[in-house]
C-alpha cells in the first residue's frame, strides 16, 4: 500500500515505516510540522518524500492522521475526504488535556475513520464517543543490549522539562538527585539544574543526542528513571528497558502495564521509588538482573514484530472492500456506535 502520513512523532514513525509498505511524507521548503519529511532520518528507501500539491490524489492508497486538522488539509488539497473516499486511520499519540476523565476525543462523533490509540490507557481515558477504536501498542526497533551500568548514577530521558514542569515530574528531580547524580537527556534541558535547584554536580543536562550516541550514553547509567506523572507512556522508557536497564517509574498512565515488578520498581510512592533507586546504585548485579529482566519483558510486548502485524491487520481490512471487511480484534462492543449501544 501507499500509504500518506505526515512526520509528527519522530520515534513512533521511526517504527512504523519500517513496515512492507511505501510511506509519503510531505515536504516543504522550510520543513516545519506540516513539511518536515524524512528529516534527514536513516529510513528505508521506501519513505519518500512528497509534495502534497502536486501529489496525484489516486496514487494514495490509506492516509494515517496524527491531527485533527490533517482531516481539512487531505481533502483540500486531495480532493478525496478521509474516512468516506479515502481510507484512513487516525493515531492518538497522547493523553487527554483539559477536563479530564470527560475530555471528548476531536473525532469522537464520526464513524467512519477508526482510532488507534498507542496505549491502552489512552482508550480508556478519551471519550471516544461513536468512533469505532483499537489500541496497536507501541514498537521499538531493537537498540541491543547495551546496559553497562558502569556508572553509579541516574538517567532520565524528558522534552523541554523546564516548560512541562510537573507533567514530566521535573519537581521530583531534586529528589532523586539526593540518591545519585542524574544525567538527563533531551530537548531544552538546559538550565534545568538551575530551575530545580539542584547542584550542578548532581544533575548534568546531556542535550538532545542522536538516537545511537543518546542509547550508548543512557546504558552506561546504572539505573533508568521515569518520572512522568501525565505522558502517553514515552518511548525513551521502552528504548532503556531495550538496553537492558533496570527501570524506577511512577505508577502512572500506562507505565504498571509497561514495567513489571521484577524490572525494578513502579510506585506511586515516591519514597518507594527513592528505596529502589538507592539499592540498585549500591547493587550492580542487582540493577543487571533486573535490567535484563525489562529487556526480556519489553522484547515480548514492545517488539517491532508485533507492532508491524497488528498495522498490516489494519491496513488491510481498511483496503478490503466493506463486505470483507473483519474487525482487527477490535472489541465488538466498541464496534458499535455509542448511541445505538443496548444496556445489558
Amino acid at each position: 500500500m501507499r500509504i500518506l502520513l505526515w512526520h509528527v512523532h519522530g520515534s513512533w514513525t521511526d517504527a512504523f515505516v519500517r513496515g512492507r509498505h511505501e510511506y509519503l511524507l510531505p515536504v516543504l521548503p522550510g520543513g516545519g510540522p506540516w513539511g518536515l519529511g524524512r528529516a534527514g532520518r536513516d529510513w528505508p528507501a521506501s519513505v519518500r518524500e512528497v509534495e502534497l500539491a502536486s501529489l496525484d490524489a489516486d496514487a494514495v492508497d490509506a492516509v494515517v492522521l496524527q491531527r485533527p486538522e490533517e482531516v481539512d488539509e487531505v481533502a483540500r488539497v486531495l480532493g478525496r475526504r478521509p474516512g468516506a473516499d479515502l481510507p484512513a486511520v487516525y493515531v492518538e499519540h497522547n493523553t487527554p488535556k483539559g477536563d479530564f476523565p470527560f475530555t471528548r476525543h476531536p473525532l469522537a462523533d464520526q464513524a467512519g475513520i477508526p482510532l488507534v490509540h498507542v496505549t491502552h490507557f489512552n482508550r480508556l481515558a478519551w471519550d471516544n464517543g461513536a468512533a469505532v477504536s483499537t489500541v496497536i501498542e507501541h514498537g521499538i526497533p531493537d537498540p541491543g543490549q547495551l546496559y553497562t551500568g558502569e556508572l553509579a548514577e541516574l538517567g532520565v530521558v524528558v522534552n523541554e522539562p523546564v516548560r512541562r514542569g510537573r507533567v514530566t515530574g521535573t519537581d521530583l528531580l531534586p529528589a532523586f538527585a539526593s540518591v545519585a547524580p542524574l544525567q538527563v537527556f533531551g530537548m531544552k534541558t538546559d538550565g534545568l539544574a538551575a530551575a530545580t535547584g539542584v547542584d550542578a554536580l548532581r544533575l548534568t543536562s546531556r542535550g538532545d543526542l542522536k538516537t545511537q550516541e543518546l542509547h550508548r550514553e543512557l546504558a552506561r547509567c546504572r539505573v533508568y528513571v521515569h518520572p512522568m506523572r501525565w505522558t502517553s507512556l514515552g518511548l525513551s522508557l521502552l528504548e532503556a528497558m531495550h538496553l537492558g536497564m533496570p527501570v524506577v517509574a511512577l505508577a502512572t498512565t500506562e507505565a504498571p502495564r509497561a514495567v513489571p515488578p521484577e524490572a525494578g520498581a513502579v510506585s506511586a510512592d515516591i519514597d518507594e521509588l527513592l528505596r529502589c533507586a538507592r539499592r540498585l546504585v549500591a547493587n550492580p548485579e542487582e540493577a543487571r538482573r533486573r535490567g535484563a529482566a525489562a529487556r526480556e519483558a519489553a522484547l515480548e510486548r514492545y517488539g517491532l514484530g508485533r507492532f508491524q502485524e497488528r498495522w498490516d491487520e489494519l491496513l488491510g481490512d481498511l483496503a478490503a472492500e466493506p463486505s470483507q471487511r473483519g474487525n482487527n480484534g477490535l472489541d465488538e462492543r466498541i464496534l458499535v456506535p455509542a448511541r445505538e449501544r443496548k444496556t445489558p
